[in-house]
């Protein structure tokens, strides 16, 4: 008799949605779902890694295997685990064991600077953390701040860093895995925040269920493979196609990072079928020399997400039969909350799209009431893929999210007559720079410590690589003066690199107040995106 696939628990008769039938109830968690992917189809290519590929059986023995590692190391249910890492398989074998044991993970921004690092860990109670080769050197700068009890290089070990690799091979694959209900806690992703500080956000196992759930029912097709360079700590690197791809049996060709040739080179070698993407990749692989000849007749379409799609780039894709799906979404749900379907691309140019079967969305007045079609007004977003709440952040999740279960995404925007969402600006001022999100109180705050800087203003300005800049308007203290070298060295060792000024400007005059005495950020943003579309 074969044996009851993990996905099922009390028997192996069928759930419908996540209702309970007959008293039998869906196991959630996200590597459970793996296993039974792995049940159904083990010899089916799960993964391929540098031209290394793994089937299903053998990717699920290995997330046993380190499940039961994590188990030796006292891991248990509620317990959190951290990763930092450039893409590789560990980062999903070791997801997919925390599932297993009920255990939450915790990915960590590889591009943020050591001393933001340590906060995210010491904020999320890190119990154990892993690190590849690249990354060793930000958790060591601040290793004895945390209270870590295992440190796992997932590369090449150290006296202070046990093998991965080794710590793998010797363990027994877990034989039994947790249940996991929909309401339970699957990963706490990080988010900059408006105070300057990062919150982290409670994705929970219905959470990442319901968000496959709405790609499913879209009618998003995948086969052959998809292909994943975006970063895996992303909420899109995660989410958009890599989880659900496993979760359906599709294999996943993973890229340590993003480099246009060699993903044009891999499209064409596996049939890749979908990627998912920001918008300056995809800008980046169309100005590649062998993009003209490169084969991508196996593409069925792109997922753009982070930045709205330019006019001139979907002409480029278009003219070579290629259809982008641009999608609106947000760490806090999952992400997707609308996707414009590629028939729509032009006569809807601007738009966020529509919403999905399992998402509702609506805009909303000052009071927090919903507002008339065409009129703008906060972003509103309910649904099972909405984030359970901030990390012991009890006041940030209220703010956040209404009594009534809306969460306020802190976007403008406004429904056209067609139902077609539009975003046209941004109540935090986020900017989005290359697919990352930059808020620029973080940048400011840093700047301020600077005994020459009397006021600071970051702003996005627009930038033909990266979609927007960032741009530092300083005014020095009387009788100061400062130099663009001497911020950015200011800057370096406090903020990740993506977030230091792109261009800083130094003026004389003080800057534009409002009548609560809050910076005009609209007037000295307005010169520079003026014609701009």
């Amino acid at each position: 008799m074969a044996p009851i696939p993990p996905l099922l628990t009390g028997g192996g008769r069928a759930c419908y949605l996540g209702v309970s039938v007959n008293g039998y109830e869906v196991n959630f968690g996200m590597g459970q779902i793996i296993l039974e992917r792995a049940h159904l189809n083990p010899s089916n290519t799960a993964l391929t890694f540098k031209e290394q590929s793994t089937d299903y059986a053998a990717f699920a023995e290995r997330i046993r295997r380190v499940a039961n590692v994590l188990r030796g190391k006292g891991i248990s249910r509620g317990d959190r685990v951290g990763l930092i890492s450039h893409n590789h398989p560990s980062f999903l074998e070791v997801l997919y064991a925390c599932s297993c044991l009920g255990a939450i993970f915790v990915p960590l921004n590889f591009r943020l600077a050591s001393a933001e690092v340590a906060f995210i860990a010491k904020d999320a109670g890190v119990k154990v953390i892993f690190a590849d080769d690249n990354c060793l050197p930000l958790i060591e700068a601040e290793r004895a701040q945390l209270a870590c009890t295992d440190f796992i290089a997932t590369q090449t070990a150290s006296d202070n860093w046990q093998p991965y690799d080794g710590l793998v091979e010797n363990a027994e694959p877990l034989q039994t895995v947790e249940h996991m209900q929909a309401d339970d806690v699957a990963l706490i992703m990080y988010t900059s925040g408006t105070t300057g500080l990062p919150k982290g956000a409670m994705l929970t196992h219905g959470n990442v269920f319901w968000n496959a759930l709405n790609v499913a029912f879209m009618g998003l097709r995948m086969r052959g493979a998809t292909l994943t360079c975006a970063p895996l700590f992303h909420i899109g690197g995660l989410n958009v196609t890599t989880h659900i791809s496993l979760s359906f049996g599709v294999e996943v060709v993973l890229h340590e990072s993003f480099e246009a040739g060699a993903v044009l080179a891999d499209i064409e070698r596996y049939k890749v079928s979908t990627m998912f993407g920001a918008p300056t990749m995809f800008l980046m692989m169309a100005q590649h020399d062998n993009f003209a000849a490169a084969d991508l007749s196996s593409i069925i379409s792109f997922n753009v997400g982070s930045a709205p799609v330019p006019l001139s780039l979907l002409e480029v894709y278009h003219g070579r039969g290629i259809q982008m799906e641009q999608g609106y979404g947000l760490t806090e749900t999952s992400p997707y909350v609308s996707v414009l379907g590629a028939e729509f691309a032009l006569s809807k140019l601007g738009s966020a799209g529509n919403g999905l079967s399992f998402t509702s969305i609506r805009i909303v007045d000052e009071a927090n009431q919903p507002v008339a079609i065409g009129e703008r007004g906060e972003i509103c977003i309910k649904g099972p893929n909405v984030m359970r709440g901030y990390w012991n952040r009890p006041d940030a999740t209220a703010a956040a999210i209404d009594k009534e279960g809306w969460f306020h995404s802190g976007d403008i925007g406004y429904f056209d007559e067609d139902g077609f969402l539009f975003i046209c600006d941004r109540l935090k001022d986020m900017i989005i720079s290359g697919g990352e999100n930059i808020f620029p109180i973080e940048v400011e705050s840093v700047i301020l410590t600077h005994a020459a800087v009397s006021e600071v203003a970051v702003i996005g300005i627009p930038d033909d690589k990266w979609g927007e800049a960032v741009l530092a308007i300083i005014v020095p203290r009387d009788g100061a003066s400062v130099t663009d070298d001497e911020i950015l060295d200011h800057c370096r060792p406090q903020i990740a690199k993506y977030k230091l000024p792109r261009a800083i400007t130094i003026r004389s005059e003080p800057l534009p107040l409002s009548g609560a005495g809050k910076v005009l950020k609209r007037k000295l943003r307005t010169p520079y995106w003026e014609g701009v579309r």
